[in-house]
């Protein structure tokens, strides 16, 4: 094997990455290889470890390399309060506000028969179980996408049951958006969401 075949493997590998391009990943390649080979080693180094040691968290499913991770770990955190969110990215979206100070619980995706995605897929026995463990709400942070709207709608029919407060986090109008720009979908539910002043 040459070396231009393994710098094509390796250009071909970086384009897993979401949002990477053959130019982007090919630029990428290049760098770590004329300028920055240690990098690129502890690159390689991390991206092992991290496959081989992180998991899913067994309370909320956020990835972590502990068994329980550092979140649900926080015995300072208000546990009578759980946030749904679909994604770890959404946890470290909320986290880096600051505005939430519960537990969470990731899905790991939304409710998608087309795709064979129901609700084991997203865990929802494991989430009946944290609601019954002195969870008082539940918020609902899903997306406002149609599988996130059906998601947060089957959550709240399964978790009525256990006599909790379901909320859902409001949709709408961006802080410092102006209504000309905003789509109508949007505005839409803005304005179905309104509270009183």
């Amino acid at each position: 094997m040459n070396n231009s075949s393994i710098i094509n493997q390796l250009t071909e590998a970086f384009r897993c990455l979401p949002g990477v391009g053959p130019k982007t990943a090919q630029r990428m390649v290049l760098y770590l290889l004329q300028r920055d080979r240690d990098g690129g080693r502890q690159l390689a180094g991390k991206l092992s470890e991290a496959m081989d040691t992180v998991g899913n968290c067994e309370s909320c499913r956020n990835l972590t390399g502990q068994k329980i991770c550092e979140i649900c770990s926080n015995r300072a955190r208000d546990a009578s309060i759980l946030c749904v969110v679909e994604t770890p990215a959404d946890v470290l979206a909320i986290e880096h506000s600051g505005a939430f100070r519960g537990y969470y619980f990731v899905l790991m995706g939304n409710l998608s028969p087309i795709d064979g995605i129901g609700p084991a897929e997203i865990g929802i026995d494991l989430l009946l179980k944290r609601c019954r463990q002195g969870v008082k709400e539940v918020i609902l942070a899903m997306g406002s996408t149609i599988e996130g709207e059906a998601t947060a709608h089957y959550i709240s029919e399964v978790a009525k049951p256990l006599g909790i407060v379901l909320s859902r986090i409001a949709h709408g109008i961006p802080l410092g958006g102006e209504l000309d720009f905003v789509d109508s979908g949007t505005l839409s539910h803005a304005l179905e969401g309104r509270k009183t002043l």
